[in-house]
């Protein structure tokens, strides 16, 4: 990699009725893991375990120029309250498919079948990415050291996802 890495600006939303900033343990993975890869903290927030107060901060950081890419975490299972795919899909002008199956691939060789359960997805939204990961902290590791440190990575090959939110490039790799 001869080239220098591109740092984005990403913005990090921990989705949960019970957490504050000092119990948010997987949302603090994510900020540790961006800034250590050399990227930026565009802004982290915690709101409830609610549709529109999702999608409302969502839809902001989407609408805003600096922020070109969007993390949450918490809100992907199944119990009642979980309702993060739901505010976001309807966010997405593209989804990516491989995301949620690639998670759940490394997500099971760690927790097994259990993983099915894990609504997590990404997609394209304006020129942001967005990725939706379960709650846990684990499972922040698992999704950043897996697959989102390299895809956010503008050097990495053959493709990435860094590319299509830097100005100017608008492209994989």
């Amino acid at each position: 990699m001869s080239e220098p890495m591109v740092p984005l600006n990403i913005a990090v939303l921990t989705v949960s009725d019970t957490r504050t900033e000092e119990t948010d343990r997987s949302g603090q993975a994510l900020v540790e893991r961006l800034i250590n890869a050399g990227h930026t903290l565009a802004e982290k927030r915690i709101v409830p375990d609610d549709v529109y107060r999702i999608r409302a901060v969502v839809a902001n950081w989407i609408a805003e120029a600096d922020v070109q890419v969007v993390i949450t975490t918490g809100g992907t299972g199944f119990t009642g309250r979980d309702s993060t795919p739901e505010a976001i899909s309807v966010l997405l002008d593209k989804r990516i498919e491989g995301f949620g199956e690639r998670f759940r691939q490394l997500s099971g060789e760690e927790i097994g079948s259990s993983t099915i359960q894990s609504r997590c997805l990404g997609g394209l939204a304006n020129t942001t990415v967005v990725f939706c990961l379960p709650g846990s902290t684990g499972a922040c590791r698992t999704g950043w050291d897996g697959i989102l440190a390299e895809q956010l990575d503008s050097r990495h090959k053959p493709c990435n996802f860094a590319n299509l939110v830097i100005p100017g490039r608008g492209q994989h790799g």
